[in-house]
This record gives C-alpha cells, structure tokens and sequence, in this order.
C-alpha cells in the first residue's frame, strides 16, 4: 500500500505518518551514483505534453539539408546515423517515446541522395538495452537484451530494410551497436546477427549488414569465421583513447604511438582477404591529455586517419556534430584540424 501506481503515468508513495527514523522502513536513504542522458530520460522526463515539441523542434534544427551539403563538399561520402528500436513502431511508439524518428530519417535519405552521400543505418538502441548506457536507451542504467529480446530486435530490422531497401543511398544496415560482454553471450549475438541478417537480405542483396564488435572482455576476432560465411559482410570496432585507464597520463606522442602501434595491429587483425570487410565505425579526436595544442590535435586526427583509412569499409567518426569541441567533425573541419579533401 505505500507505492502506488494510480495510472499509466502516475506513481505516488503516500504513507501517512512517519517518525522519520533511520530504523523507519518508510523512509529511504537514495544515493544517486550517476545520471543518465538518453533519449529515454528526456522523453520519460519532459512528459507526454512536452517531449512531442521538444524532440519535434530538436529534429528540425539540429540536421539540416546543410549538413548534408557540409559534409558532401568537405569529402565525406557517407553518414552513419543511430536510430532506437521504438523507430518500428513510429508513429505511435510504446511510452514515454514520442512519434515522429520516421520521418526524420527519410528526411535524411531525401538530402542524401540530393548531395550524392550513402547512408549507413544504425540500430543504436535495442529493446532492453543491450550495454546500459544511456545511448542505448535504458531505462535504468541496466542491461537487459538477451535471447527474449532477438525476435522483437529482429522485427525492427526487418521494418528498417523494408522501408529503405529501394533507396539508392541506403548502403548498409547496422544490426546493434556495441554489445556488451559478458552479459550479451556471443552465441545469442550470432544467432541474433544471423537472423538480422536474414531479414536484410529478404528485401535487398546489396545493401552490406555490419555486424559490431562486442565490448568489454571478448576476442576482437570472435566473429570473424561466423560472418566469412555470409555475403556482403561488415565487422565494425570502435576505437576511443579514452574510456580506461590505459589512456590516463599518456602524453600526445604516447596516444599517437597507441594508434599507430596498438590500434594498427587490431585493425590488421580483424582485416582478412577473404573474410568480411571492416569498419572503424566510431573514433574521435578528443583524449585525456591537458593543454594540448593545435598541432597536437592534428598529428593526433593525421595519425588516426592513415591507421583506420586502412579499414576495408571505411571509418566514421563521432560524431559530425555536438558541443563545439574536438569531439564535432564539423568543428574540426571548420578550424583547420582536420583536413578531407
């Protein structure tokens, strides 16, 4: 009797009196450890009034036409674009999502072709969440996605390829970004990527499936003889000096040596003649080093992009635009940091 749930959006803790004691089973101690920033947060809280307007006037401003115009002229030829489970069930997505990602990818599709760029789609939140973090939508910072979960995230592809199978820019389909070991078991990723698969290849024999490395403690080569056995096949790693404390007080050469030592031998040995194609599907300029300079950013980027332009599928980096910092593509087009074309 003391939470109730008094409707769908509704919760209320209505105890009546309380001494207000540490030994009160009323009263709880709260210590919030972190705190997410997802889709699912926003959403959740700005309520089923607000988070329309909000996500609605986020989507119309924050890529543009121009983007695509931007990216075209300064060398990119294609975009990697993240897109949560909920997509499939647009317009009217289970709560606290709000309706409308549909059309904001086919916008993108629309200025793709129109600017000559490819598209790669992104499952980038699946149901359950498959790492916890905020980026994959969960609910709750936990982990959920499992075998329960393989035939709803399965229907989400099969929406994505139907719908975009016949556009001329669509050239890949991301099956789920970053799983994370141990508690995604490789055994229910490949019986997952192999049915995702499946159902890309329903709809369209040329359009490459990406299948992402799983983080955390696993063998960057564990998918390697599963997908040389399937057609048109992308294995995507990402690479962060940032996010372990391998990286803290290494100094710039220190990073660059990292990159072009470190990172060379585990991009050279994911990379086969005869097996799937890969992708450096994340990576950024920023790093943990303090008071770096101009041209400690840019040996950084240079030393980056010769490594992972070794990649047979390519790179992509994250992200093209966010706050105006290391992290912006377009920022470190727009001051000189990086250099395309």
């Amino acid at each position: 009797m003391f939470i109730q749930a008094i409707s769908e959006t509704r919760l209320t803790a209505d105890y009546g009196s309380s001494s207000w004691d540490d030994s009160d089973p009323s009263v709880f101690k709260l210590n919030i450890v972190s705190t997410l920033r997802g889709e699912y947060q926003i959403t959740n809280g700005f309520g089923p009034d607000k988070a329309p307007q909000v996500l609605q006037d986020h989507w119309d401003s924050y890529i543009t036409d121009e983007d695509f115009k931007f990216l075209s002229s300064n060398g990119i030829n294609a975009v990697r674009i993240p897109v949560g489970w909920w997509i499939a069930n647009d317009p009217t997505p289970p709560k606290p999502f709000v309706g409308g990602s549909s059309k904001v990818l086919d916008n993108a599709f629309d200025w793709a072709e129109k600017y000559g760029v490819k598209v790669i789609v992104d499952l980038h939140a699946a149901p359950g969440s498959q790492n916890g973090n905020e980026h994959s939508a969960t609910r709750d910072g936990f982990q959920e996605w499992g075998d329960s979960n393989v035939a709803d995230t399965v229907a989400v592809i099969d929406f994505l390829a139907a719908r975009y199978a016949n556009r001329p820019s669509l050239a890949a389909i991301e099956l789920i970004n970053e799983p994370l070991a141990p508690g995604v078991a490789l055994d229910t990723l490949k019986s997952y990527y192999k049915a995702g698969y499946d159902a890309v290849r329903k709809y369209t024999s040329t359009a490459y499936v990406i299948m992402s490395n799983r983080l955390g403690p696993a063998d960057h080569k564990e998918l390697l003889s599963f997908a040389s056995g399937l057609s048109r096949v992308v294995i995507d790693v990402h690479y962060y000096n940032l996010f372990s404390n391998n990286f803290n007080g290494l100094n710039v050469q220190q990073n660059i040596d990292y990159v072009n030592n470190q990172r060379a031998s585990d991009l050279g040995a994911v990379t086969t003649s005869n097996g799937p194609l890969t992708f450096v599907g994340e990576w950024t300029c920023e790093w943990n080093v303090k008071d770096a300079s101009k041209q400690d950013y840019q040996r950084f980027a240079n030393a980056q992009l010769d490594v992972y332009g070794r990649a047979t599928f390519g790179w992509a980096y994250w992200a093209h635009k966010c706050e105006a910092n290391h992290w912006s593509l377009k920022w470190m087009i727009e001051n000189g940091y990086i250099k395309l074309v």
